[in-house]
């Protein structure tokens, strides 16, 4: 039994690693060739997964029912077996969840500013705006002046800290 209890410890030491050393078993593969081999069912939270409930699986088995090491063993194989497949498919899960990108340019089209300086036609000036809530400040141009405290709306991306805008008609 004492076995099975180090098989879980290590598991669960395993699971401690991967928060630090994310993803160094993927890239393993990397330099031979194989990019992508296996993508992501030899990552650390998938084999920890399986050491760890293969260990305490054998010794509840082996400490709850009296069996031996070859009953624990075949209990605790399809247990870890199953916990490694649902940390794959967490994992997967999760590094696919899309709902916290970073706003793109596109983004911006649209969105309603203040100018916090004054833009010169055909010039440079700077304007503040609300994006995905946050307050910010982009380099503006403007094919005719504009004052401080303008409104405006943004019309182009003209790079990642620079926009077009127009003044808002009322």
């Amino acid at each position: 039994m004492a076995w099975f209890l180090g098989l879980g410890i290590v598991g669960v030491v395993l699971l401690v690693l991967s928060l630090v050393f994310d993803g160094i078993l993927e890239g393993f593969f990397d330099g031979f060739g194989l990019d992508g081999f296996l993508d992501g069912l030899l990552s650390l939270p998938v084999i920890a997964g399986f050491v760890s409930m293969l260990g305490f699986t054998g010794a509840i088995v082996m400490g709850g029912t009296g069996l031996g090491a070859v009953a624990a063993t075949a209990v605790g194989i399809p247990a870890g077996v199953l916990t490694g497949w649902l940390a794959y498919k967490l994992s997967r899960a999760l590094m696919n969840d899309r709902s916290g990108t970073a706003p793109s340019g596109g983004d911006l089209i649209g969105v309603a500013g203040s100018v916090v300086t004054a833009i010169p036609a055909d010039g440079y000036g700077e304007v503040l705006v609300r994006l995905a809530g946050q307050t910010v400040k982009l380099a503006a141009k403007s094919p005719v002046p504009l004052a401080r405290g303008a409104e405006v709306w943004i019309a182009e991306t003209l790079s990642h800290t620079a926009v077009s805008v127009r003044q808002v008609e009322r």
